[in-house]
């Protein structure tokens, strides 16, 4: 008597949907690797006895092929196949450069003004 899969093929004519990948926004923390940040990622949880809110921080090894972010950035991050021992992760884009020093934010402030 055959068996039945759990698992049901896709209707004929039609590929399989891929689920996209879930993404997330952290800050990028360090910047010193060649194509390879650490992002920070942090949220809140709440105590499941007391309800106090509490800080918790996710720190992620992010691959960025093209070396574009840099230290400061908000940057969105997606899972991926491991790249390394530590990375899993890779930079999808960036999302609000923050990295700019305070002289070029004082030149641009003049050369606005």
């Amino acid at each position: 008597m055959p068996t039945k899969s759990k698992t049901s093929p896709a209707p004929a004519g039609k590929p399989a949907k891929a689920r996209p990948a879930a993404t997330k926004t952290g800050v990028v923390t360090s910047d010193s690797r060649d194509k390879s940040r650490t992002v920070v990622l942090e949220f809140l949880t709440q105590h499941p006895k007391y309800g106090k809110f509490l800080k918790n921080r996710t720190v992620l090894q992010v691959h960025d092929p093209a070396n574009e972010s840099r230290k400061g950035d908000l940057v969105e991050v997606r899972p991926c196949r491991p790249v390394s021992r530590s990375k899993s992760w890779a930079l999808v884009r960036i999302v609000e450069q923050r990295s700019r020093t305070r002289v070029e934010a004082l030149q641009t402030a003049v050369e606005n003004v």
